[in-house]
């Protein structure tokens, strides 16, 4: 893990803290106090255990060793609201979260309220140890990833509700754009340098940066859109086994899939986090598990790119596009090449360590490392995700059949073109 200089400062870091605190309770200032118990299915966290959870990492890895005198709000927190944190003690099952009644929202918010004074209290001292400032960087980051999850797992909650009720109201409209047709660029090819280095914050799964070889391929101009998608359905992409990977075939059909998560059965609309609207057949496709995704590039006559075409393409644009800040909480067309925001990209590289990788001492090794089997990469962020929380480096992962993340495709090929 590597932070910025311009983090370790005290005074930057607890204007930073507040910043990202505040964040959290922004995104959901129209949820009910029932809204946030509800869990839809496994994948899915309550939004009051999000705002329990990411204030126990802050106790939990902060407070204690780095505040004399530290007194917790709850012991029986530390067993609810750990997640997966083996090392630090056992935790309530994550498929039953939505089981926890008590404690309450109001409760939760004034756990909250309880370690932030500490941490100010904590911060307030220009003599902080350099590893707990590392640890806070770290689970300020952390809480941007559960900010995405918070809204990403609400929009399935409420989707499910037959009253089909937005989650904010107050969302921009993405301006109306006319996407250019699909096409494919050289991408670089050779021997060449990836993963993270340099300054900046950067999680363990990274690095370290190392050489990598790139065979000769060409990468899709910009992502799928909606339109594309349905001509895939209407063509019967969904009833042709020569489209699908074994597992991908045997889950749409376990599963009843024929279109793209919250879509309606007449291809026309969809629920987003405004509620629902008709689908814009210009903006990117959204909410396709990895099986649909490859299914897809088949039937274009493609490929997904792999993790390190898309990193060395995506190196050579800035970090701008439709987050978490545009306030539309929806993919939007663009003309650009869309690298960044939107949607998360499936690539076809499994979720895996890079030569050397040491994940962190202790417990915040478990924070990714031991997840690197069985899940494939994605990149590019996607547009709840908070802007300054990703870069080309920046590597997430999901189980292939996993589809309520705002995950879409970029297609690429084998070969370079004239």
């Amino acid at each position: 893990m590597v932070t910025h200089r311009a983090e370790t400062t005290a005074a930057a870091l607890s204007e930073r803290y507040r910043h990202v605190r505040e964040q959290s309770l922004a995104l959901i200032k129209e949820l009910l106090a029932e809204d946030t118990v509800v869990q839809t299915m496994p994948d899915v966290s309550p939004t009051k255990w999000h705002l329990a959870h990411i204030t126990w990492f802050f106790e939990r890895f902060v407070l204690e060793p780095g505040l004399n005198d530290y007194s917790r709000f709850n012991d029986d927190y530390h067993y609810l609201f750990n997640s997966y944190y083996y090392t630090a003690g056992q935790m309530h099952a994550r498929s039953k979260r939505g089981l926890l009644s008590r404690p309450t929202l109001s409760q939760v918010l004034d756990y909250r309220s309880y370690v932030d004074t500490a941490m100010q209290q904590l911060l307030h001292y220009n003599a902080v140890d350099k590893d707990i400032i590392k640890v806070i960087v770290l689970g300020l980051h952390h809480e941007q990833q559960h900010q995405e999850l918070m809204l990403t797992d609400i929009k399935h909650v409420f989707s499910c509700n037959p009253m089909r009720p937005p989650v904010s109201t107050s969302l921009d409209s993405a301006p109306a754009v006319q996407v250019a047709p699909y096409s494919y660029s050289n991408g670089e090819a050779g021997i060449r340098p990836v993963g993270f280095a340099g300054d900046g914050f950067a999680f363990d799964n990274e690095t370290p940066r190392h050489n990598t070889l790139l065979h000769d391929h060409r990468i899709g101009n910009r992502l799928v859109t909606n339109g594309e998608y349905r001509e895939f359905i209407q063509a019967g992409g969904y009833q042709n086994p020569e489209l699908w990977l074994s597992d991908g075939w045997a889950t749409i059909n376990e599963r009843g899939w024929q279109r793209p998560l919250y879509w309606d059965e007449k291809l026309e609309r969809e629920f987003t986090l405004g509620g629902e609207r008709d689908i814009d057949d210009n903006a990117p496709v959204c909410h396709v598990s990895y099986y649909e995704a490859d299914a897809f590039a088949r039937w274009s006559d493609a490929r997904l790119p792999t993790e390190f075409e898309w990193e060395a393409a995506a190196e050579q644009h800035a970090v701008r596009g439709n987050f978490l800040e545009s306030n539309y909480w929806h993919p939007s067309a663009s003309q650009g090449p869309q690298y960044f925001g939107d949607v998360w990209q499936w690539t076809s590289s499994s979720y895996a360590p890079y030569p050397g990788f040491k994940p962190l001492e202790g417990s915040l090794g478990e924070y990714n490392g031991k997840f690197m089997c069985s899940q494939m990469t994605v990149r590019g962020g996607s547009c709840v995700s908070a802007r300054d929380h990703i870069r080309a480096t920046y590597r997430s992962f999901f189980y292939p059949d996993a589809r309520w993340q705002f995950l879409g495709i970029r297609l690429a090929k084998d070969g370079h073109g004239s």
